[in-house]
């Protein structure tokens, strides 16, 4: 008996010791990232003239559509142009003992009501393309999955571009991997200040914020920051204001060439040099065919 009810348990232990498999999409969504789909356009029928015009490839550049301020009512549009990573930001945290728990990505909120609480879940999206163009949205509803929704939807279509640069008296190396010049975004109590740093540097700012850079397209920046910056939803508006004051801010045209200033992508200027990249490597196996035919 005593043999069987041990052999009992050992297996009980060992179906204990199984794994389960893990699902990515919902381990990436505790974590605060979302899963990144491949989005069909195929059945989709815009009801706007510029849905129209990007359907029929008569409009191929999303800078187009900002550099002449037109509304984007569409999602379509956005998924179209661009090739967009998302992700949500951490302003919340889940209840615990002595100050609460770990960070979390919705924030709770409820209303006292005779019938008893209502719960509301707000969140923060970030949409980019980490090539210049970056878009923040803020969603709430009574649950938690059509409050990421409305984030991801509000962060697509408030997307706006943002000038790179080489703004460091430190580094000269006329890559735009930082932003040009310093730049000061303020929301509440919170001011925050973008620097340009070095090449190589990094990102050296708080998480939430390195998110938002990263998915702009900067690489390297210092930040300061004053006020109560506990309070995420306005310390992530304040970085949005001074990531906007990079396009608002006029700069001479001279200045142009000695900061690296790059407005929004650069697929362009890249596909350029690597076809003068090209055109010289065509060049130079044809001088050594003809040396060495000689």
């Amino acid at each position: 008996m005593f043999m069987a009810k041990r052999k009992e348990s050992g297996k009980k232990e060992e179906q204990g010791k199984t794994k389960k498999p893990v699902n990515k999409v919902e381990a990436a969504s505790k974590k605060g990232r979302t899963a990144q789909k491949t989005v069909d356009i195929s059945g989709w029928k815009p009801k706007t003239e510029l849905g129209k015009k990007v359907k029929n490839r008569e409009i191929t550049n999303i800078d187009e559509i900002l550099d002449n301020s037109l509304r984007i009512l569409e999602l379509e549009i956005v998924d179209a142009l661009l090739n967009l990573e998302q992700d949500l930001l951490l302003i919340g945290q889940s209840k615990g003992k002595f100050g609460g728990g770990s960070r979390r990505v919705f924030r709770q909120t409820q209303k006292k009501t005779r019938e008893g609480n209502k719960p509301k879940f707000s969140t923060i999206a970030v949409v980019g393309d980490k090539n210049g163009h970056v878009g923040i949205g803020f969603g709430k509803s009574k649950e938690t999955v059509p409050a990421r929704e409305k984030a991801i939807r509000k962060a697509k279509l408030n997307i706006f571009k943002i000038r790179r640069g080489c703004g460091s008296w430190e580094c000269g190396c006329g890559e735009p991997h930082s932003i040009p010049f310093t730049v000061t975004g303020k929301c509440g109590s919170v001011e925050i200040k973008l620097i340009p740093a070095p090449k190589g540097k990094g990102l050296c700012c708080e998480k939430e914020i390195a998110k938002i850079l990263e998915l702009a397209g900067v690489k390297d920046v210092w930040t300061k920051t004053r006020g109560q910056t506990k309070n995420k939803v306005n310390f992530v508006y304040s970085c949005e204001d001074a990531l906007r004051k990079l396009v608002k801010t006029k700069v001479q045209p001279e200045h142009f060439n000695t900061l690296a200033i790059a407005e929004g992508s650069l697929a362009e200027e890249q596909a350029q040099e690597e076809k003068e990249e090209g055109k010289e490597g065509k060049e130079g196996t044809e001088e050594t065919k003809g040396t060495a035919q000689k």
